[in-house]
C-alpha cells in the first residue's frame, strides 16, 4: 500500500471559544496547573500515569541524569516528540490528487474550503507514535503547535484522554489569536477504490514551513525536553519547523542528556539535496542520533548502498553517538544494527487492513525496548509485532494497536513468521556480517552455524509476554 499525507492549515473560518489559557499543557509533570483543550482546568489525578514508575529496570527510569554540562535532573517522562501534530482527514476519494502543480492547489482549496464531518478525523503526525507508546506504558509528551479552534481542541482532548502531556512551542500571542497561519495543521489523508493513498499539501507551494514564525525554544520546551529520556524527531518535522530550530531541538537534547531518535522518512531524500540549511539539519540529525530508525528504500537514498545491512552499518559508522541502526522492510521484516551485532526479525503474518500508523507504532516498541534494556532481538521482534497489531485495524491515531492486541498477538500459539529466503540470505553476505554476531528469530532452531545464529520464536516471545503483563498491570490500577 502506497501512503502519502497532506498537511495543510485549515482555511476555513470556524468560531470557536477562545482558551482561558495559550499556553496549552496537559499532564506535563511540573507545579503547574493542567488545562485541557477548551481551557478548563483539570485534576492531575488524571493523569496518575505520569507520577507511577512503569519500568521495569533502574537503567534510564526517572533517575538523576549527568550531562556534559553536570547534573540535570530527574528525567520522569520517557518520549517527547517534535512537532508533526495535526488532525487527519481520512476520506474515500474516486481517484487521487492530480500531478500538475496548480491542478494540485485547486484541488487543495477545494478540499479545505468547507469542514469535513467529524467522522473523519483521527489523531494524525506523532500523535500516532505517542499513542501507540502510552499504550505500552511510557510516558510521553509532545511538543508543537496546535490552534485556538475547533481541530486543536479535538486533538488536544484525545491526546488527554490517551495520557499524553502537551507543550505549545509557541511564544508568540498571535498564534492563538485565529489567524489562518497559526491555525492546526489539518492533513487529508485520501484513499482512493484500489486502497491507494495520496495527497496534497502546503508545502507543494511554499519554500518555508508552516510555522517558520517559530524561531526558538521556549523555557517550557526546554524543560519538556530536559525532563525527557527520549527526544523523537522525523522528518515530517521541516514541514513545519525550520532548520534552526529543529538543530536548537537536538543541541539542547545533547546538553542535558536526553537520548535522540530519528526518523528522516521520505523526507531525507528531499532534505539532503534541500537548502544548505536542511542539509546541514540532516547531516547533524544522522551523525548526531543515538537511534536511527529507516526504511531499505530510505537508507538505500541516503547511503547509495543498496545491500541494507551494509547500508545500515555505514550510517552507524558514519555516526558521531549513534548506538542502533533499524532498517525497517516492511512486510518481510525488520533489522537491528549495533557496533557489535546484527538482530533481525522476520514480520509476522497477520491479515492486513491498513498499513497507516503500522511505522510509527514501530517506533514506539523501539523506545520501550530501548528504555528497557532489553535484547536487542527482543526489541526489534517486539516492534515487529506492534507494528503488526496495528495493520490489523483500521487507520491511524486512536486506532493504533492496544497493549491488549499486541499481547494476543504474542501469546498465539501458532504465530506465524513470514520467513522469506531472500530476507534470510542478507546474512549470508560475507561482506555484511564478517566482524558481528548475526541473530535471526526464526520458527525453528538449527543451532549456531559459522554466520547465523537462530534464536526461537517462542523463547522471544516468552521473555516479552511478562514485561508486557507488569505494564497492563499498571494501567489497571490507574485510575481512569
Amino acid at each position: 500500500m502506497h501512503l502519502q499525507t497532506l498537511k495543510i492549515p485549515i482555511c476555513c473560518n470556524i468560531q470557536s471559544p477562545k482558551l482561558q489559557n495559550p499556553r496549552l499543557i496537559n499532564g506535563f509533570s511540573q507545579p503547574l496547573p493542567i488545562y485541557n483543550c477548551k481551557g478548563n482546568e483539570v485534576s492531575n489525578s488524571n493523569n496518575n500515569r505520569f507520577n507511577n514508575s512503569l519500568s521495569f529496570s533502574s537503567n534510564n527510569n526517572g533517575g538523576i541524569v549527568k550531562s556534559r554540562k553536570g547534573l540535570v535532573g530527574v528525567k520522569d517522562v520517557d518520549v517527547v516528540t517534535l512537532g508533526n501534530l495535526c488532525v487527519d482527514v481520512v476520506l474515500s476519494v474516486p481517484s487521487l490528487p492530480p500531478v500538475a502543480l496548480e491542478e494540485r492547489k485547486a484541488y487543495m482549496e477545494k478540499l479545505s474550503s468547507s469542514r469535513p464531518d467529524k467522522k473523519y478525523w483521527e489523531a494524525g503526525g506523532n500523535c500516532n507514535m505517542t499513542i501507540a507508546a502510552a499504550r505500552l506504558g511510557l510516558r510521553c509528551l509532545t511538543l508543537g503547535h496546535v490552534g485556538n479552534e475547533i481541530y486543536g481542541h479535538f486533538l488536544l482532548d484525545v491526546l488527554l484522554d490517551e495520557g499524553i502531556g502537551m507543550v505549545e512551542m509557541s511564544d508568540d500571542t498571535k498564534a492563538f489569536d485565529g489567524n489562518s497561519p497559526y491555525e492546526t495543521l489539518l492533513c487529508w489523508v485520501l484513499v482512493d477504490p484500489s486502497q491507494k493513498h495520496g495527497f496534497c499539501s502546503r508545502a507543494d507551494f511554499s519554500k518555508d514551513p508552516a510555522f517558520s514564525w517559530m524561531s526558538k525554544l521556549s523555557g517550557e520546551v526546554k524543560k519538556a525536553i530536559r525532563q525527557s529520556k527520549i527526544l523523537f524527531c522525523n522528518g515530517y518535522a521541516f514541514d513545519e519547523l525550520s532548520p534552526s530550530v529543529i538543530i536548537s531541538a537536538l543541541e539542547y537534547a545533547m546538553e542535558v542528556g536526553t537520548s535522540i531518535f530519528f526518523d528522516p522518512g521520505p523526507r531525507g531524500r528531499t532534505l539532503s539535496i534541500g537548502t544548505p540549511e536542511q542539509q546541514r539539519a540532516l547531516s547533524l540529525y544522522l551523525s548526531m542520533s543515538d537511534v536511527l530508525l529507516l526504511t531499505s528504500d530510505e537508507a538505500e537514498s541516503l547511503t547509495g548502498i543498496k545491500n541494507p545491512i551494509l547500508a545500515g552499518q555505514q550510517l552507524l559508522n558514519k555516526g558521531v553517538r549513534t548506538k542502533w541502526v533499524i532498517i525497517k522492510m516492511g512486510s518481510k521484516g525488520s533489522i537491528l544494527i549495533t557496533r557489535s551485532s546484527i538482530s533481525c526479525a522476520p514480520a509476522f503474518k497477520v491479515n492486513v487492513m491498513d498499513t497507516v500508523g503500522c511505522g510509527d507504532s514501530f517506533v514506539a516498541a523501539i523506545a520501550f525496548g530501548y528504555l528497557h534494556d532489553m535484547p536487542t532481538v527482543n526489541t526489534i521482534t517486539l516492534a515487529n509485532a506492534v507494528g503488526a497489531a496495528t495493520a490489523m485495524g483500521c487507520g491511524a491515531g486512536r486506532n493504533v494497536a492496544t497493549l491488549e492486541k499486541v499481547m494476543e498477538l504474542i501469546v498465539q500459539k501458532d504465530s506465524k513468521l513470514a520467513e522469506d529466503d531472500d530476507f534470510s540470505n542478507l546474512f549470508l553476505d560475507e561482506n555484511s556480517s564478517d566482524t558481528n554476531e548475526v541473530m535471526l528469530v526464526s520458527k525453528s532452531t538449527n543451532g549456531i552455524s559459522s554466520c547465523l545464529n537462530h534464536v526461537s520464536l517462542q523463547k522471544v516471545l516468552s521473555e516479552l509476554l511478562p514485561k508486557l503483563e507488569i505494564v497492563n498491570d499498571e494501567k489497571r490500577m490507574v485510575p481512569s
